[in-house]
């Protein structure tokens, strides 16, 4: 953690740390988790707003645990879906200034925006279920016919006032025409709109059995959201296949097109950057990369874990590790857990 800190550090005095990104609401984790939000001047806690959010926070002052809550997730998602890669997605942490990885058009930066799209509308779909939010309920029941042996109830999560309000507070800096270059704009507004998608894909049935002894006799059914973990390792793998775009006049409007003109036109559920990133292998402020040395790894694996992808042909070092664990429980009338306590030897293999 220490060295992660010298090395943001080294950004700020390269002058490449980006404040004020259409994700610099992710800051809110530092400064948003210890008060109310029930006055309106807690709306100017995180700078870099721009007006149509502060008016947004202003007016619905109670949704502002959900995004809150929302940039926790979106933190915590990224690092954990990415945990395997040399970018790592560690330097989120830095909300909301951000170094280079993510505040230029990078295949990160797209990942990022796209999973914070979903997630602050998946926070606040589930909070209108929960019943955390005066302006919102339930959703209301699916228009498709029940099947005989279900029907529709229990209290599903609001996505449709999900997408509404958070694509309201996502996309507001990037439909402010100077909050940066149109092709930057264009290119998260896509990415925001791609990880809304993924969100509603990820809408799914779920039941609750009735009857006696569980016999299921009678089945309730609703709408609800897959967790956070499965819509962002959906948006993982679009990441991995996302399309590299350059701005190009068509007609009237400005549009973003594949860079190889043979590639076909861009879906609207695919990830599309600007930028082509480093191989994150070695550490360069100016490019955003933390490298990955002293990274942990994966011996015998074959994938993005392994030491010979991970440690970039550098090689690794091994060390071992004695982890102390409960075993030989055994269960006592009544009541209580007995265990011994076992040490256990692991090899550890970092990069060098």
């Amino acid at each position: 953690m220490k060295a992660c800190w010298n090395f943001l550090l080294l950004f700020v005095m390269l002058d490449v740390i980006y404040p004020c990104t259409g994700i610099s609401w992710l800051g809110l984790t530092v400064n948003g988790s210890s008060v109310g939000w029930n006055q309106t001047h807690h709306c100017k806690l995180l700078d870099g707003l721009v007006p149509d959010q502060l008016q947004l926070c202003r007016r619905n002052l109670e949704l502002m645990h959900s995004i809150v809550h929302a940039a926790r997730l979106t933190k915590s998602a990224c690092k954990s879906s990415f945990s395997d890669m040399r970018w790592n997605c560690s330097s989120i942490e830095s909300a909301p200034h951000f170094t280079p990885d993510l505040a230029k058009g990078t295949r990160e930066a797209a990942f990022v925006f796209s999973l914070a799209a979903a997630v602050v509308s998946h926070a606040i779909a589930r909070a209108c279920a929960s019943g955390e939010l005066p302006s919102c309920s339930c959703a209301p029941a699916p228009s498709e016919q029940a099947a005989p042996d279900f029907r529709w109830g229990g209290c599903g999560d609001n996505v449709r006032y999900g997408l509404q309000m958070g694509s309201a507070f996502s996309d507001a800096l990037m439909r402010n025409r100077r909050s940066g270059p149109q092709a930057f704009r264009l290119m998260q507004l896509h990415n925001n709109a791609v990880g809304r998608q993924a969100l509603v894909d990820a809408l799914e049935m779920k039941c609750k059995c009735h009857g006696v002894s569980g016999s299921c006799s009678v089945k309730t059914c609703w709408k609800g959201l897959q967790d956070i973990n499965s819509i962002s390792a959906d948006l993982k793998s679009k990441y991995l296949s996302a399309i590299k775009v350059i701005p190009r006049q068509i007609g009237t409007r400005r549009q973003l097109v594949p860079r190889e003109m043979e590639v076909r036109p861009v879906g609207e559920t695919e990830l599309v950057y600007l930028v082509s990133s480093p191989d994150y292998c070695s550490q360069n402020a100016k490019q955003g990369s933390f490298g990955t040395t002293d990274r942990q790894c994966n011996k015998t694996a074959t994938g993005s874990e392994s030491c010979g992808l991970m440690c970039c042909g550098r090689g690794y070092n091994a060390y071992t590790e004695v982890l102390v664990e409960r075993c030989q429980c055994k269960y006592h009338w009544c009541c209580y857990v007995s265990c011994k306590t076992c040490h256990r030897t692991i090899e550890r293999y970092v990069c060098k």
